[in-house]
């Protein structure tokens, strides 16, 4: 009696532990459904009515701008991720995502499947440093300090000599820095600004003082002249009394005529 419940017992014991990994475990090619397993659909397509016992998975392929990117026993496809515009790397298809990249000026920071979801801009170098690595969409850019006797406005690949003022024939107004030129010119003496300055004051004075002058001594026209009106050469006035001055040699006399007007009596 007691080797029969023996017996019993054991062919139970490997029952269940032949059960278990059915009930518990499936195939690579499977997905666990109510403790059942059922072949999965293929990347491109979902699930549209799982297996029972006597029929298989049924799967429909994925919408537009949906996907599965691998074997799967979903109900629904995954929704394409949507790039910034011009940026898209690869379009969406019902087996991959979209993958983007990142937009000019930027590097990615975060990846997944080899498309950027997040991304930062490049780092932009300060007066006083160049660019040693211009930044890509993968890695920000890289700055470095000028030597001294260089400089750069931090927009440069590479510093630039400082000017030697010296060789071009001028004096050194003001020292350069990492981020600045030296400022070259001729530096002019406060002397010859004094005499330039004294010069022109007497120009100056000079010019007034013979306008004054020129309007004190202004000849006055002699008593008794009087501008006749132009009516060209020979033309006579006709008044009641007319005047007549005579110029002979170097002397003047004056004749006086009167012209009687007849005609008016």
């Amino acid at each position: 009696m007691n080797n029969s419940l023996e017996i019993v017992f054991i062919i139970a014991a490997v029952f269940i532990m032949n059960l278990e990994p059915c009930l518990c475990e499936c195939g690579r090619a499977e997905y666990n459904r109510n403790g059942g397993c059922c072949p999965m659909c293929a990347k491109g397509s979902r699930v549209y009515r799982h297996c029972t016992e006597d029929t298989s998975t049924t799967c429909v392929p994925c919408l537009e701008s949906t996907y599965t990117a691998e074997a799967n026993g979903l109900e629904k496809c995954s929704t394409c991720s949507v790039c910034d515009s011009g940026k898209i790397k690869m379009k969406c298809t019902s087996s991959s995502d979209t993958v983007c990249e990142p937009l000019e000026g930027y590097h990615c920071i975060d990846e997944n499947r080899d498309s950027c979801t997040q991304a930062v801009e490049h780092k932009t170098c300060s007066p006083g440093q160049y660019i040693k690595e211009k930044g890509t969409a993968l890695k920000d850019t890289i700055c470095h300090v000028c030597a001294a006797g260089t400089y750069s406005n931090g927009s440069l690949q590479t510093c630039q000599p400082h000017s030697k003022c010296e060789g071009l024939g001028i004096e050194e107004i003001k020292p350069g820095t990492n981020s600045s030129d030296v400022e070259c010119g001729t530096i002019v003496s406060v002397p010859v600004i004094g005499g330039i300055l004294g010069v022109v004051a007497l120009v100056v004075i000079i010019v007034g003082v013979g306008m004054t002058l020129k309007k004190k001594y202004k000849p006055v026209p002699p008593a008794g002249t009087h501008k006749s009106s132009r009516k060209g050469k020979g033309c006579v006035q006709n008044s009641p009394l007319h005047i007549t001055r005579i110029l002979i040699g170097p002397e003047i006399s004056m004749q006086y005529a009167s012209k009687i007007n007849f005609s008016s009596m």
